[in-house]
């Protein structure tokens, strides 16, 4: 692929990652309030419904990421954002028609099913990208994510006071189909079908994959991250209000996750083009030690600002964290494979993220709020012993060999 193409992938993709992540985290804030509009007016069948409605989303993702991954190497990765583009916009464009709890879920778990756009645009551009710049323009694309994270709950919330609830899933309906369009017409991808010569099944991959080390060792790094800082954020409120008399709990709940991902947003394009330099491995590394680190204070901190300090310095380690595990998996998925390679990888991700807010309620009813942080950073040090033991001597002897290689050649 030309130098002009790639780059105008990554710059296209990286805008529309925000808009879909906009438009994805917009319902966030009034989910149980629209629950309520729905007739569900009992608070603990609130609750109760909007625990299962927010995991259904994830349920359904971490089941079908294979399948998905599968297909895009068999028809192109640009198929499945077209995939997933235009079916969320249709999914979530009914939802605001739902008519009930059951419908919802229905809906939700059906939106988690063809989702994948993210996912499919890291796939897309790490393939398409050359080698040496993967680190940077994935640390690119998942600043246009995380921008957009940012951004979507606080528009959502305002929009849902402006225009109601139902209105709110018609935007990011339309959002999203926007999105797919831009990349139907702008995105370019060379895909070349290679038949495979052995058909076959999502067990059969995974163990061919798995048994390319260190993969598995990957996966579980991923998993681990997912479950020790998505467990936390549900609960953030609950410590904010712990901390500040103030009134305004939900907006300062709101500022301890937005200087999060400012933070993650910043560093993230930087630390992927150290990464490019000083290899992936390094980058991974140092991050989820720095992370490991700035998490187990948060545990002890006695006002909101030192909270808020340290929740800023966790965004810059984050910064380094999924960039470097994507461009791993690029760089070690075997050949023809990559797509399903990120397949497993997601589903690894959408199991964190479901797993960790149930485990983080469970801790917190019995240990109290400011256990998760010490939980939270030893999962991230038995991370940091995974990366230090199993990803990184097997990058210094991959690297080791190329050099053995190219040094012969020369």
């Amino acid at each position: 692929m030309s130098d002009s193409n790639w780059k105008r992938n990554l710059y296209i993709l990286m805008v529309c990652q925000f808009f879909v992540m906009s438009a994805m985290t917009m319902i966030i804030p009034f989910l149980p309030l629209y629950l309520q509009d729905l007739g569900v007016t009992d608070p603990q069948a609130v609750s109760r419904w909007s625990g299962i409605i927010f995991g259904a989303n994830f349920l359904t993702a971490f089941l079908f990421s294979p399948l998905w991954g599968r297909l895009a190497d068999q028809h192109g990765r640009k198929m499945m954002l077209l995939r997933s583009g235009f079916g969320m916009a249709v999914v979530l464009t009914l939802t605001g028609f739902a008519t009930g709890p059951w419908s919802l879920l229905f809906l939700r778990l059906l939106n988690g099913m063809i989702s994948g756009f993210i996912p499919a645009a890291i796939a897309l551009i790490s393939m398409s990208t050359p080698k040496k710049h993967v680190g940077y323009s994935l640390g690119l694309l998942q600043a246009g994510a995380v921008a957009g994270g940012i951004c979507g709950p606080l528009l959502g919330g305002v929009m849902a006071d402006v225009m109601g609830f139902r209105m709110i899933f018609y935007v990011t309906g339309f959002s999203i189909l926007i999105a797919g369009l831009v990349v139907l017409f702008f995105v370019k991808e060379n895909f070349e079908h290679k038949a495979e010569r052995v058909k076959t099944n999502t067990l059969q991959d995974f163990k061919k994959i798995a048994s390319t080390s260190p993969i598995l060792a990957l996966f579980a790094v991923f998993f681990i991250v997912q479950c020790a800082l998505v467990g936390i954020n549900p609960l953030l409120s609950l410590f904010v209000q712990e901390l500040t008399p103030s009134q305004n709990i939900a907006f300062f709940a709101g500022l301890a996750m937005s200087v999060m991902g400012f933070a993650n947003m910043s560093a993230s394009p930087f630390l992927g083009r150290m990464s490019d330099r000083k290899g992936q491995h390094v980058v991974l590394l140092g991050a989820l030690l720095f992370a490991a680190i700035v998490t187990l204070p948060q545990a002890f901190v006695q006002n909101y600002w030192q909270l808020i300090s340290f929740r800023f310095l966790l965004g810059l380690g984050l910064g380094g964290l999924l960039p470097s595990i994507n461009s791993l998996i690029r760089l070690l998925a075997p050949e023809g494979m990559e797509s399903r390679t990120y397949g497993f990888s997601n589903s690894f991700m959408y199991l964190g993220t479901m797993i960790g807010p149930i485990a983080g309620g469970w801790l917190t009813s019995v240990a109290g709020i400011r256990s998760l942080f010490i939980v939270s950073s030893l999962l991230l040090f038995i991370n940091v012993l995974i990366v230090k033991y199993r990803v990184v001597p097997e990058m210094k002897k991959r690297m080791k060999k190329k050099h053995a290689l190219e040094k012969t050649a020369g």
